[in-house]
Order: C-alpha cells, then sequence, then structure tokens
C-alpha cells in the first residue's frame, strides 16, 4: 500500500481525483486534493477535497449532507492522479444531478453497453418528451393503474414460465417484469439508488443475522 509520500502533488500541491460509483462504476465528479484534504479524507472515509475557486478545503456533504464515504483510494501508475470509489448519500453534483457529466460531446458509431442507468434515463426520456409510437410513453400516458396491470401480468407470466420449468422464457419474462418495474420507479419517482440503498440495508441485516447463526 502506497505512502501518501509517494504521491506526486503539482505545482500548486494539488492531485486530481477521480469520483466513481462504488456499486455502479459511473464517473460522479472530477476535484482537487491537497495532502490536508487527503489525510482528512483518510481519516473520516469521507471526501474532502481543496476548492481552487474558494482557496480552502471542503467536506463534500458538510452543507448539503451529500456525504461521500469511501471505499478505496487507488493511485495511477504515475501517482500522480487518484480514482476514490465511494458510496454516495445522495446526487454529487452541485446542480443536484447523479454526477457532474451529463453534457454530451460526442458520439461515436459503436453501440453502449446496456445499464440500468442507461435504460432508467431512456425511459425518463419517454416520460418528459414522449415520441410518437412509444409503447413507454403510452404506459406513462395511462398511468400508474396501468402500469400496475402490466406487473401483474408479467408476474404472472413468470410465475407460469418458472412452473415450467423452463429457464428460456423465464428469462424472457424475468427481463418484461423488470422493464414494467422501472416504469413503475420512474412514474413514482423512485431512483435505482433507492432501490440499492434498501438492499444494502437487508445485507447488512442479513449477515449480522448470520453470525448470530454461528455463535
Amino acid at each position: 500500500m502506497l505512502n501518501i509520500d509517494e504521491l506526486t502533488f503539482d505545482h500548486r500541491g494539488l492531485i486530481p481525483a477521480i469520483v466513481i460509483d462504488s456499486q455502479t462504476k459511473k464517473v460522479l465528479t472530477l476535484a482537487y486534493m491537497s495532502r490536508e484534504s487527503l489525510e482528512i479524507s483518510m481519516e473520516k472515509d469521507m471526501t474532502c477535497f481543496f476548492s481552487r475557486s474558494r482557496q480552502e478545503l471542503w467536506l463534500k456533504g458538510e452543507t448539503s449532507g451529500n456525504y461521500q464515504h469511501i471505499v478505496s483510494i487507488t493511485a495511477d501508475c504515475d501517482r500522480d492522479a487518484l480514482v476514490v470509489e465511494v458510496v454516495k448519500d445522495g446526487p454529487a453534483c452541485h446542480l443536484g444531478t447523479d454526477s457532474c457529466f451529463n453534457d454530451l460531446v460526442y458520439t461515436g458509431e459503436t453501440a453502449p453497453a446496456f445499464s440500468y442507468e442507461g435504460l432508467m434515463a431512456l425511459l425518463q426520456g419517454r416520460k418528459d418528451n414522449p415520441p410518437p409510437n412509444s409503447y413507454t410513453s403510452y404506459l406513462f400516458e395511462k398511468g400508474t393503474d396501468k402500469i400496475l396491470k402490466k406487473i401483474g401480468e408479467e408476474a404472472t407470466e413468470v410465475v407460469i414460465a418458472a412452473k415450467d420449468n423452463d429457464k428460456e422464457n423465464t428469462v424472457y419474462e424475468l427481463a418484461d417484469l423488470a422493464y414494467h418495474a422501472m416504469v413503475l420507479m420512474v412514474q413514482m419517482g423512485i431512483s435505482l439508488d433507492d432501490v440499492t440503498a434498501e438492499l444494502a440495508s437487508r445485507h447488512v441485516i442479513d449477515h449480522k443475522v448470520k453470525q448470530e447463526k454461528m455463535k
């Protein structure tokens, strides 16, 4: 494990820190750390940066409540840049968005890899700016009752496929169920982070129960 003395800070005494979500691996922000702010970050297990505009330390979340709890800090091969993996309590950007990186500059010809975050963004777009002949927009137009009806139907299809021990069809129906569940999430303003946090809390409880049983 590296010592802070082995890192290379620039002429201002700063080192760039790329902050990413430890669960989704999404880039959240690019900030700068001084030696002091890095030491504070490691001491508190929360990101602390150095503001170049204000020329002062700032603990992320101190005023907003959107703290970033550090999972790991890794230096690059030249030891002059850091990647900080975090579990965040809320939006990373001061504009209230999940990430500071939102403005698309260029799109190449390579098809983007699937991600749940990408699907959620697409669904939100279908809700905010409904294109013609879109099934997703149709669901949003009909409202919560229609979405719930579809979830009920898809859940039944999953049960039938699984009861027949048909793995391929069960996967197909589970995908349909997941899609409609995510439509409901967008409809109700529920984020992936909300569900992830709930699952994480259950993981902690399950871990504690397992430990008790081993005693």
